[in-house]
């Protein structure tokens, strides 16, 4: 085998690197280079930490410290193959030791290299949360009801959707999907919300499952990098009849099943179905509530017609016999009394 001369320490080697031997192109060679101290920003509201410049959500305190270390980690260009070690060791709740070891091929030469580094915690408020704290809002979405008022339970509804959908956008990256403010009123609820995008997808939400119709109306509230800035209001109008409603539709009197983007329900003379969009129910007239009925005798079942006790004067009257009618004579059947006539439910 022939060997050279290292012309720096003039020992025998294999082959050169750089013109001299491996000990002496290694003893300067810098594989990794780590700051002694790493400042790691953390919000102590929501845990989002500062990374390149942007507040990002990632994950538990050890996870955010060690790709914190990995990103301040500096290796040589030339280092191939390379594998990380990070050990990191909690001494108090903001000051992490962490220890890295790098092991990498290097003009074929395995080489290995370790260092230490300290990570404090500083703990601030993120954009977003200072935000959410100084009542920062883009759109405001105003809940109410076509012809009447919202009830509790519709009003709970949907401020309990905006806040789910709230959650599942944060997760998908929106960090402006929060709620800044709920006001509960009696003509319905304004939702002060700090994305306007999710704004959006929370109408759609709440109509798709309540019903009723949303327009928006952009003002102009500002300037910012030389571009018009705006808030949007959402107006919100539930539909006007909702289930188990009786009303008076073009002489015919339904009790409302289902009220959303379709209206269905059943015709009360006979019991048969009935359906149609909710924007083409115009000038229906609600005369009762399906908890008004009241339970009253069946006196007899005839072909086409039954017999019942009138429940305020006790009169026997004939009424017509529902689709699928199956309850026996003298046995008691709810029945509901509107103006515009008494009906077997």
């Amino acid at each position: 085998m022939n060997y050279v001369i290292c012309p720096k320490c003039g020992r025998e080697c294999e082959k050169l690197l750089d013109s001299v031997c491996r000990d002496c192109f290694f003893e300067n060679f810098k594989l990794i280079e780590l700051p002694l101290v790493i400042s790691l920003r953390i919000c102590s509201r929501c845990g989002a930490y500062f990374h390149k410049s942007r507040w990002e959500d990632f994950g538990n305190l050890g996870e955010v410290v060690e790709k914190d270390v990995e990103d301040a980690l500096l290796i040589h260009e030339e280092a191939e193959d390379i594998e990380i070690y990070l050990e990191p060791r909690q001494l108090t709740p903001y000051i992490y030791i962490v220890r890295v070891e790098v092991d990498a091929l290097v003009r074929g030469e395995n080489i290995h290299a370790e260092a230490e580094t300290e990570v404090r915690v500083r703990r601030e408020a993120c954009d977003m949360c200072s935000r959410e704290a100084g009542g920062y809002f883009e759109a405001i979405i105003q809940v109410r009801a076509t012809g009447r008022l919202p009830t509790e339970e519709e009003k709970r509804r949907s401020v309990a959707i905006a806040r789910e959908t709230m959650q599942q956008m944060k997760k998908k990256g929106d960090r402006l999907a929060f709620i800044t403010d709920t006001q509960e009123l009696k003509e319905g609820a304004d939702l002060y919300m700090g994305s306007m995008n999710a704004s959006k997808q929370v109408c759609r939400l709440i109509t798709s499952e309540m019903g009723g119709s949303y327009s928006e109306s952009p003002s102009l509230v500002g300037m910012k990098d030389g571009k018009n800035v705006y808030r949007i209001t959402y107006s919100m109008r539930l539909p006007e009849f909702r289930s188990g409603d009786v009303i008076r539709y073009r002489e015919k009197v339904i009790e409302i099943k289902n009220s959303g983007k379709r209206i269905n329900g059943i015709y009360l003379e006979d019991g048969s179905r009935f359906t149609i969009p909710a924007e083409e129910l115009k000038g229906a007239e609600k005369v009762a509530h399906i908890n008004d009925a009241v339970m009253t005798v069946l006196v007899s079942i005839e072909e086409h017609a039954i017999l019942v006790l009138d429940p305020s004067t006790y009169e026997t009257v004939a009424i017509k016999k529902p689709v699928s009618f199956s309850a026996g004579a003298g046995s008691e059947i709810p029945v509901l009394k509107t103006l515009y006539g008494l009906f077997a439910l």
